[in-house]
């Protein structure tokens, strides 16, 4: 069965998003804002921090204020003009709080040119799609590892909605039904949406085409397959290898293109992907030692 023929007409190639195109992956790039201080789920491979020396998602040296957003954008398009786009990607989710949204409403006043991007697990985005659309924000990556919530289980410990928390295989049911809802919602309005999946051998690298097709389905338009670094409660397991890893990704581009240039960047990342990262000149970050692993950026 082929279903490339149903491209949605939202993705073209040529969009100037260095981590939704393989061309403007080249000679684009992205400046992160570190607005996002907490999660509202744990997954078993991800440990948030803050620290000037970990190169990794997750991570930034510190919690950076809405209002002081626009003067690191200016910055930072100073001294890389090829900066198309103003993202959130952590270093908790960018939903949790309401940090984002009001990040992106600065930015989206003083820059209207740049692509706001924000990175969310899923879990409020319908209640906060039209919040982002009045705020600038045209491209959403969403992290779902999983469409089966026995799977989703064993990849997420705990989800916490309205105060309450949720465990188990109940727990991966919510968080499931709320990305479905919220992707759904924000296909509706227009969003373009990558798919996040982070493979994690022996526990969702045989779930990956019924995750593609179920995301192809919900409205998405790319995604892109992450190796598991191992850390966190993940630290003894081991990362999918390079078979495994194309075996994945050619499971999936089934259903939708996949991107392969992700660079797991740190949650105030600058510059263009794998061109060298300017953020020290901007948020004088002083990183002596790289510790790698994946969040959901």
């Amino acid at each position: 069965m082929t279903v490339m023929s149903d491209l949605r007409p939202a993705f073209h190639p040529s969009l100037n998003h260095p981590c939704f195109s393989t061309e403007s992956s080249l000679n684009r790039g992205r400046v992160h804002l570190p607005v996002s201080p907490t999660c509202n789920i744990q997954c078993r491979f991800c440990k948030r921090s803050f620290n000037k020396f970990e190169n990794r998602p997750g991570v930034s040296a510190k919690l950076l204020e809405p209002k002081d957003a626009v003067d690191i954008v200016k910055k930072a398009l100073e001294r890389c003009p090829n900066i198309t786009v103003a993202g959130i990607a952590g270093p908790g989710d960018a939903l949790a709080t309401t940090h984002a949204i009001e990040t992106f409403a600065l930015i989206h006043r003083a820059y209207p040119a740049l692509i706001n991007c924000l990175s969310t697990n899923g879990l409020l985005l319908e209640r906060y799609a039209i919040d982002l659309v009045r705020v600038g924000v045209k491209t959403l990556t969403v992290t779902v590892n999983a469409v089966n919530p026995v799977i989703l289980n064993q990849i997420c410990s705990h989800v916490i909605l309205d105060d309450k928390v949720y465990t188990g295989v109940e727990g991966a049911t919510v968080l499931i039904n709320a990305q479905q809802r919220g992707i759904q919602k924000a296909v509706a309005l227009d969003f373009i949406i990558k798919i996040n999946i982070v493979l994690i051998p022996g526990i969702n690298d045989t779930h990956i085409a019924s995750l593609a097709r179920a995301v192809h389905d919900w409205g998405a338009s790319i995604i892109n397959i992450i190796p598991l670094i191992p850390q966190h409660e993940f630290a003894e397991h081991n990362a999918p290898d390079c078979d495994a890893l194309a075996c994945a990704r050619k499971e999936a581009e089934t259903y939708l293109p996949v991107f392969r240039h992700c660079q797991h960047c740190r949650a105030d990342a600058i510059g263009i992907p794998g061109k060298g990262d300017i953020a020290s000149q901007i948020y004088d970050n002083n990183r002596t030692s790289i510790e790698e692993t994946f969040s959901h950026g």
